[in-house]
């Protein structure tokens, strides 16, 4: 009964994740995740290789497994589909790495969601107003705002025909990328396990290029998504018709001691 109860605890989490990638199908440059599983210890009665009666070896030994417990919940990263919004501050990485994002606590977030705006100073911000760095300001009056694929911003300023230079993004990429942590708001932040960041421009050390007017899609697959929760839920039933079967078993042995 303990080993499959593992199981369904095991299958809970994965049904967790699975919903988790499910409401956020349309999150802009949502990664989703994937629960893995490992197996628990073991009961060993005899060891592999152990002297038989007859002073043989034991080709084979005599172990049975305790269940199962979630190793880990990786992330897959691939570049999600391009959405054309025809906003000139949208901006989408072609590509490795992350637009670097000032918290309100002073502290370097990560994000490959590319849909800034501007605050009440001109200054590029995220949805939830944090600033990107280095910090980007559209003078007042500025037309025509443009950003390259090597992240220059330009805009066209008053009194002015040819645009203006105003500053360059820059990309923040990792070692390991899967290891950043997620922190929500379409954030990540770094860990000892993504390693430290490289500060680059686009197009640069391994950093992909930003497009302009598009934003990233989420690379969830609803269908891949669905398939996996079928097969979570076949799993749990499993393991719950197990622990029903185990109680039948414990009730016949419990009316032949009557």
């Amino acid at each position: 009964m303990n080993t499959a109860a593992t199981g369904m605890a095991a299958q809970q989490l994965n049904l967790d994740v699975i919903a988790n990638n499910l409401a956020n199908v349309n999150t802009t440059a949502f990664k989703h995740q994937r629960a893995e599983f490992q197996d628990l210890m073991y009961q060993t009665i005899t060891a592999a290789g152990a002297i038989s009666s007859q002073n043989q070896l034991r080709p084979a030994g005599l172990q049975y497994g305790l269940g199962a417990s979630n190793a880990t919940v990786s992330s897959n990263i691939s570049q999600g589909g391009a959405q054309n919004t025809n906003n000139p501050l949208d901006m989408m990485i072609v590509g490795q790495g992350f637009f670097r994002i000032l918290r309100p606590d002073g502290s370097t977030a990560y994000t490959r969601d590319g849909s800034f705006k501007t605050n009440n100073a001109g200054q590029m911000v995220t949805g939830d107003g944090y600033p990107i760095q280095p910090p980007i300001t559209i003078p007042p009056g500025a037309s025509a705002v443009s950003i390259s694929p090597e992240g220059f911003v330009e805009a066209v300023l008053p009194n002015q025909t040819q645009p203006t230079r105003i500053e360059q993004i820059t990309l923040a990429v990792f070692p390991n990328p899967t290891g950043l942590s997620r922190i929500g708001q379409n954030l990540y932040a770094a860990s000892a396990a993504s390693g430290d960041e490289q500060v680059t421009p686009p197009g640069l050390n391994g950093a992909g290029e930003v497009r302009a007017g598009y934003l990233e899609g989420s690379n969830v697959s609803v269908v891949e998504e669905m398939v996996r929760m079928i097969t979570a839920q076949r799993a749990y039933e499993i393991n719950s018709k197990a622990i029903q079967t185990s109680d039948e078993l414990l009730s016949v042995l419990n009316q032949l001691k009557r």
